[in-house]
């Protein structure tokens, strides 16, 4: 817990932060406000008995125990569950969807780290004035055969789960127009051809492809300067992004190192350069790895003193 004053937005407990802007804020639309975001949400669940489903040119080698160990090391982005990140104040999830080789039952989906439960939605219902943007995506080992009623059978489960909790895309919403219809979810679903009125389309996703935070820096001032979205939710993905290709033997290499080391160390200059940003071009959703360190969530959540006039 903690609190904000001075210039910036009175916060006293970030797992209701919404609910404490000032109300200058209520009204203007949800691709306005600055959100806090976390980036490959549910890998701190990585499961070491599973097939490495990305990068690709890993994949054939799942069946090794001692590979599958390093791919851990370097693809977990998280560190806290999705409950303890939504009590840090956290709000847009990036939630990758998968299917399990092999698995008896053709329509069980996972999270790529960790099986589907009810936890955000117990969580929605217990801070109704609290917004969460669910962007699920990717559908890794969909059969073709099978896909259509994969993704009818995904759709269906979720508008049954989220229910009347599901936030329309028309008209846009704000925080009040949410409250006063008592809903609170917003869900992205990346695949078009199951586009429904109560699922929204792929959000923006933008970040910048590289190990080096000059490099990503770089190019999310490139996205924010010239190629920003108008008037829907966009994503700025500060997360750092190994190569595709054998020059990632670099880093998952080093024994003494792993991704949450390599992260933790350049969170804190990412920040800064948030910080320096937002006030040159207006940021949305900004989207990291780590998102429980380094004051992530409450320099995020203060940007949006930038809107308040």
């Amino acid at each position: 817990m903690s609190a904000e004053k001075g210039k910036g937005i009175e916060v006293i407990n970030y797992c209701n932060w919404m609910s404490q802007l000032p109300p200058e804020l209520h009204n203007i639309p949800l691709f306005n406000l600055t959100i806090p975001g976390s980036h490959d949400s549910m890998s701190y669940d990585l499961d070491i008995s599973s097939s490495i489903v990305e990068p690709d040119h890993l994949k054939r080698f799942s069946k090794i125990y001692c590979a599958r160990k390093i791919v851990q090391k370097w693809a977990a982005t998280q560190v806290k569950t999705i409950t303890k990140q939504l009590d840090a104040g956290v709000r847009y999830f990036d939630l990758r969807i998968a299917r399990k080789p092999n698995d008896t039952n053709p329509t069980r989906l996972y999270f790529y780290h960790g099986l589907y439960t009810e936890s955000i939605n117990e969580w929605a219902k217990r801070h109704p004035k609290e917004i969460l943007i669910l962007a699920l995506s990717h559908f890794k080992g969909f059969d073709i055969k099978i896909e259509e009623q994969l993704h009818s059978h995904l759709t269906s489960f979720i508008k049954t789960l989220f229910g009347t909790r599901i936030i329309h895309k028309h008209p846009f919403p704000t925080l009040k127009s949410c409250w006063d219809q008592g809903r609170n979810i917003i869900v992205s679903y990346d695949y078009p051809a199951k586009q429904q009125p109560e699922l929204w389309s792929k959000i923006s996703y933008f970040y910048g492809n590289s190990m080096e935070p000059a490099k990503v820096e770089s190019e999310l001032c490139r996205v924010l300067e010239k190629a920003r979205p108008s008037q829907r939710l966009f994503v700025c993905g500060l997360n750092l992004t190994l190569p595709e290709n054998t020059r990632i033997l670099k880093y998952i290499l080093r024994l003494c190192d792993n991704f949450a080391n390599v992260i933790q160390r350049s969170l804190p200059k990412l920040l800064r350069w948030v910080k320096q940003q937002a006030a040159l071009t207006p940021m949305n959703i900004v989207a990291s790895d780590l998102v429980t360190r380094d004051n992530f969530v409450s320099t995020v959540v203060q940007l949006n003193k930038i809107s308040v006039k």
